[in-house]
């Protein structure tokens, strides 16, 4: 099939055979056409995919899903440098990518879903195709039908075809104004302003209460560092005053920055790396990639980054 434009499609399998029937036709197909080829999924399925495939194998570039997708906002950023080694080669390209499986936190699963919509924005105008598959069999029906609103195409037994509930991409705009769920157990909170000292009392703060909760001081000093980076945005691009909160939830050291300010969201700030003249998102580019997780929300009354670091 010629690709003239992104070609962006979810393959819905049921377990191990499933998955090796859905993506190895697709693998071959592009290594018959000598395509360069990236997979991104778990380890387990790298090495079937390997074992299918013998010395083949050699000719695919293999990610561990698990690894640079930890934090769903790192993944658009390691196609785009997939796409750019081979943008002088005049040759299609394909991949393969897993964001989500079974045991993957709930928040998680959002930002997730958030990025697969994003695939569609950040990509709209590259000419590549992208299977993204689904185990049916251990995933929620919910989250097999949100897999239906962001991809175009979807595979299900063998047969290709469109998405009735397809969204367009105005609806990842709409996700970034959806509300976060607020924490269940105790919270610690820090009110801050535009004031002398004000961020050497903030860090003083966050690690505090990370030494407290569990944090290694490699993991303190990323979030110190993360929250450092947004209370300066809030200070002095912002409203010039917020909210520090922290709290332990599922696992995780999760530290919230929130303040008065609604910047106009370009649906990909924080996923792709800043230029060397960039003025703004350098801060959240950061946070994702010193932190577990990003959530990023803006709405009429302001804007949440939450992060998340795990505990173990």
């Amino acid at each position: 099939m010629q690709v003239d434009r992104f070609c962006h499609e979810a393959l819905f399998y049921a377990g191990r055979e499933g998955f090796l029937q859905g993506v190895l036709p697709f693998l071959r197909q592009g290594l018959a056409a000598g395509e360069p080829i990236l997979v991104a999924v778990g380890r387990e399925r790298i090495s079937d995919l390997r074992a299918a495939l013998g010395e083949q194998a050699d000719r695919i570039q293999f990610a561990d899903m698990a690894e640079i997708g930890r934090n769903p906002a790192r993944i658009i950023p390691h196609w785009q440098s997939f796409l750019e080694r081979h943008s002088g080669e005049q040759r299609p390209v394909r991949g393969v990518g897993e964001p989500i499986w079974p045991g993957r936190a709930a928040g998680e699963v959002v930002e997730c879903q958030l990025h697969e919509r994003l695939l569609n924005v950040a990509f709209a105008e590259s000419r590549w195709k992208l299977l993204c598959p689904y185990d049916v069999e251990a995933l929620t029906p919910e989250v097999v039908q949100e897999a239906r609103r962001s991809h175009p195409m979807v595979i299900t037994s063998g047969q290709r075809e469109t998405s009735p509930p397809f969204l367009p991409v105005q609806h990842s705009m709409a996700q970034l104004e959806r509300a976060l769920p607020e924490p269940a157990g105790a919270v610690a909170e820090l009110v801050f302003e535009h004031t002398p000292g004000v961020l050497a009392t903030m860090r003083d703060f966050v690690a505090a209460q990370a030494r407290a909760a569990g944090l290694g001081d490699t993991a303190v000093g990323n979030l110190v560092l993360a929250v450092n980076e947004l209370a300066t945005n809030s200070l002095c691009h912002g409203s010039g005053a917020g909210l520090l909160r922290l709290w332990r939830q599922d696992g995780s050291m999760v530290c919230e920055v929130r303040d008065n300010g609604r910047f106009d969201p370009a649906p990909l700030v924080g996923r792709q790396r800043p230029g060397l003249g960039q003025v703004g998102g350098r801060g959240l580019w950061l946070a994702n990639q010193l932190c577990d997780l990003v959530q990023i929300r803006t709405h009429h009354n302001g804007t949440i980054v939450r992060l998340h670091l795990r505990l173990h």
